[in-house]
């Protein structure tokens, strides 16, 4: 891989993670669309992936560092009563959620691993994605409830639908956001969850694969380039947050709608071409 080729998927994956299309699925099924060489079955290739979703789970942290202090706050007890208990039952609520995508996580490690190389089967589940996207718009409850008013139970339902993002083409904000969706919670407030559920995941994720990167014999320079991606990663998710939280805001009655019309035309295109090419 080139250090433009890492550039340009870092720009990639900082842009779509947040958004609802899958940036696992586009880093999968681009290289093989547009020839790039890029050997997504080498031991530097996830590793790689993993180092830009630490740049994007270190946006996420720095965009909603005053929910996070707020929660520290409130863990260890630095604050008034009231949002101690607050912050402690959110802190709660985003374990609850994080438990069943790590559990899933390590049992199915092997299968995911697998297809992380197989871009006809990342087309296909982007294209899968859309229609996940276009059945929470049309199921979701309804009401306008706030992150606020989260229960155990929705968080765990929110958490068991992230277990589906492992695989590559579904989107995890796509597939928590529509969770939140079926639990009556409007799209700002399933999206701030979301994100916020992501950090952990993230970051989890990272504390496993960093060490084989850096253990790996790797060509001379591949860390230090996968550095730089994963800064500019970073930079590209805080202003995509920055976009999508203002956007769910404004467009509350169909904001999922043109994302799930671009999975089903990117996954459609890239499948018929990945098929035509083997």
């Amino acid at each position: 891989m080139t250090a433009l080729q890492s550039i340009l998927i870092a720009i990639l994956q900082g842009a779509t993670e947040l958004f609802p299309v899958s940036s696992l699925g586009h880093a999968v099924v681009l290289p093989a669309l547009f020839k790039t060489g890029i050997d997504q079955r080498s031991h530097e290739f996830l590793p790689f992936l993993v180092m830009l979703h630490l740049g994007t789970a270190t946006a996420l942290l720095t965009y909603f560092w005053s929910d996070w202090w707020a929660l520290l706050r409130g863990v260890i007890g630095m604050d008034n009563p009231h949002n101690v208990s607050e912050a402690r039952r959110v802190t709660l609520l985003i374990v609850i959620a994080t438990i069943p995508a790590v559990i899933v996580g390590f049992g199915l490690e092997k299968l995911v691993r697998g297809l992380f190389g197989n871009p006809v089967a990342a087309a296909a589940f982007l294209f899968l994605n859309g229609g996940v996207l276009l059945f929470g718009e049309r199921l979701r409850r309804s009401g306008t409830r706030e992150i606020s008013t989260l229960t155990r139970m929705d968080a765990f339902v929110i958490g068991c639908c992230q277990c589906l993002a492992l695989i590559p083409g579904i989107s995890r904000s796509g597939v928590t956001i529509v969770g939140g969706l079926l639990r009556g919670v409007n799209h700002e407030g399933s999206a701030h969850f979301s994100f916020l559920i992501a950090t952990p995941i993230i970051f989890g994720a990272t504390v496993l694969e960093v060490p084989k990167l850096l253990h790996e014999s790797v060509a001379p320079g591949v860390f230090g380039m996968t550095v730089v991606a994963a800064v500019v990663a970073g930079i590209t998710a805080w202003l995509s947050t920055w976009f999508l939280m203002r956007y769910f805001r404004s467009h509350d009655n169909w904001a999922l709608n043109p994302f799930a019309y671009y999975c089903f035309g990117i996954g459609a295109i890239s499948l018929g071409v990945l098929l035509l090419v083997h």
